[in-house]
C-alpha cells in the first residue's frame, strides 16, 4: 500500500481549512484516511504559529514507514526542520517560444532599421546643411566678383565720359 501525507480539504465555502492526514495514495482527497495528524489553516497570517501544526513524532513514524509527502507538506517539514526540501527551478519552462522569439527578432530589425534610417536622413541634413553652406559661400564670391566686374566696367565708362566732357566743354566755349 502506497501512503501518502497529504492535506485533506475541510471548512466552508471560500473559507478553507486542512487536515494533514496520511492515506492511501488511491483515496479520494477528502475521503478516509489512515491518521490525521495535524491541520493548515492558510487565513491565519503566514508568522501565526497556528496555522500549521501537526505532531512531528507521528510524521516521523510514518515517514519511516515509508509515506511520502506531497510538495506542500514537505514544505511543511522543511520549515520544521523534519525534512530537507530541494529548492527547484526550471529554466527550461521560462525560456520565451519559437513565436515570441521571432517577434523579438522582427521587433529588434524594425528597431535597428528605424536607427540606420534616423542616422542616414541625420548625414544627408549635414551633407545638406554643408553643401548650402558651400553654394552660399559660391554665391557671395560670384556676387562679389560680378560687382568688382560691373564697378570696373563703370569706372571705365566714367573715366570715357570725363574724357569726353572736357572735350564737350571746350567745344561749346569756342562755338559761343
Amino acid at each position: 500500500m502506497s501512503l501518502k501525507i497529504r492535506l485533506a480539504r475541510a471548512g466552508a465555502k471560500k473559507r478553507p481549512f486542512y487536515r494533514i492526514v496520511v492515506a492511501d495514495s488511491r483515496s479520494p482527497r477528502d475521503g478516509r484516511y489512515i491518521e490525521k495528524i495535524g491541520t493548515f489553516n492558510p487565513l491565519l497570517p503566514r508568522d501565526s504559529e497556528e496555522r500549521v501544526t501537526f505532531d512531528q513524532d507521528r510524521a516521523k513514524h510514518w515517514l519511516s514507514n515509508g509515506a511520502l509527502p506531497t510538495d506542500r507538506v514537505l514544505r511543511f517539514f522543511d520549515a520544521a526542520g523534519l525534512m530537507k526540501r530541494e529548492a527547484r527551478n526550471n529554466p527550461e519552462k521560462a525560456k520565451p517560444g519559437k513565436k515570441r522569439l521571432e517577434r523579438e527578432e522582427a521587433k529588434k530589425a524594425a528597431d535597428e532599421a528605424k536607427v540606420k534610417e534616423a542616422e542616414d536622413a541625420k548625414k544627408a541634413a549635414e551633407e545638406a546643411k554643408v553643401a548650402e553652406d558651400a553654394a552660399a559661400k559660391d554665391a557671395a564670391a560670384a556676387a562679389e566678383e560680378e560687382a568688382s566686374v560691373e564697378a570696373a566696367d563703370e569706372a571705365v565708362v566714367e573715366a570715357a565720359d570725363e574724357a569726353a566732357a572736357p572735350a564737350e566743354g571746350e567745344a561749346e566755349k569756342a562755338a559761343e
